[in-house]
This record gives C-alpha cells, sequence and structure tokens, in this order.
C-alpha cells in the first residue's frame, strides 16, 4: 500500500465520494441522466433512456454505502500500486478503457439477452480492470480474502473472474452487473497486452513486467 496516494488515484476517490454526497441531496434525478440505460428507447417518461455520456459518468454513481464502500477500497488498495507502475497517464487511460468497456460489454448483454430495462452504476467495471491489471503485475503478491485467508493476487483474479462468469452465465444473483465486471476484466487484458506488445498492432508503451 502506498503512504502517498498517487493523484489520478486519488482523484478518482474523491469524484466518486462526491458523486455519492450529491446523490444524496438529489436523489434519483442523477440516475436519471447519468447512470448507464440500455439502448432503445426508454419505457419510462421521466427516464431519457441511453445517452453517450453514460459511458462514463455510470462508473461515479453507486446505489448504497455498502457498494461505494467496497469499491473506493478496492481503488485504493490497487489502484495506486498500478498507478505507481503504469505512470499517472496511463493509468488514467487504462481506468477509462476498462470503465467504457464494461458499459459496452453490459450494453450488448442487456441489448442481445433482453436483460429487462434497468440501469447500471458504480465504479465496478473500472476496479475489477484494476483488480486484472494487479494479478498480472504482481502475481505473486498475497491478497487477504476476507482479511483473513492468504492468497496469491494470480489465483483471486482467475477465481474471482471465474465467480463472475458463472453468477452471469446461471443469474444466480439477481441486481449485479457481472458482465460489466468481466468487460473491465477483458478491456484491460487487452489493453495490457497491447502495451506488453504482445497484439498484431505495434504498441505506443511496452510494460515489462
Amino acid at each position: 500500500m502506498p503512504v502517498e496516494m498517487p493523484p489520478i488515484t486519488r482523484v478518482l476517490l474523491i469524484a466518486n465520494v462526491v458523486a455519492y454526497l450529491l446523490q444524496q441531496v438529489f436523489g434519483d434525478a442523477l440516475l436519471v441522466h447519468f447512470a448507464l440505460w440500455p439502448l432503445g428507447p426508454s419505457p419510462y417518461g421521466d427516464v431519457p433512456g441511453f445517452e453517450p455520456w453514460q459511458l462514463v459518468t455510470y462508473a461515479f454513481l453507486h446505489g448504497n454505502f455498502a457498494h461505494i464502500a467496497f469499491n473506493m477500497l478496492a481503488l485504493w488498495m490497487f489502484g495506486g500500486p498500478i498507478e505507481q507502475l503504469f505512470g499517472s497517464r496511463p493509468f488514467a487511460l487504462y481506468y477509462a478503457v476498462c470503465v467504457v468497456g464494461a458499459a459496452l460489454t453490459q450494453l450488448a448483454v442487456v441489448h442481445f439477452f433482453d436483460g429487462g430495462y434497468q440501469p447500471t452504476l458504480g465504479a465496478s467495471g473500472g476496479v475489477f480492470g484494476l483488480l486484472l491489471a494487479y494479478g498480472m503485475m504482481f502475481p505473486h503478491a498475497r491478497i487477504l480474502v476476507y482479511f483473513a485467508i492468504p492468497m496469491p493476487a494470480w489465483l483471486f483474479v482467475t477465481l474471482y473472474g471465474g465467480l463472475e462468469l458463472f453468477l452471469g452465465v446461471t443469474g444466480s444473483q439477481v441486481g449485479v452487473a457481472h458482465f460489466a465486471h468481466l468487460g473491465g476484466l477483458a478491456f484491460g487484458f487487452v489493453l495490457i497486452q497491447y502495451w506488453r506488445g504482445r497484439l498484431p498492432w505495434k504498441p505506443r508503451r511496452v510494460l515489462r513486467r
């Protein structure tokens, strides 16, 4: 854990907390315009439906205190080390790609598999991208599962990703955007592999780990 929090991680934490406080003031009014709504016409008269900016803004809104507390804890735990390793600008790009990638994945799944008309919100897509990066960059670092069970980062990420896939396919946990989480993992993986030079396109930046 970094003693001094890197700047982008700090900004993301502050922005999420401020957005959550605004939610307490304005209630569902923020969700109507800034949560991620499914593609297509809205069945609700007071909900305009999908807008392009929602691909980003949804990641700063949360459903309740436990939701934002868990995401901000993960952002603090994994965001700092990854930002220190990547550098602030690449880190900001990486987080944004994971957030947008998670949103696109969620939109596609809901659109093609009739997932109903409910909003998606939360920083989990970006957080899962950070978790993936931590598992790839620091595979043998120990993570305390439930603050008690030590597990290497690569194994934790693998098991968590498998669990998300299982829950998403079976629909066992209603109300959680599992495919958004998987989208954050997938887009983060592709970007890291691109930076490493392991994709057909020439990388702009190569990670050494």
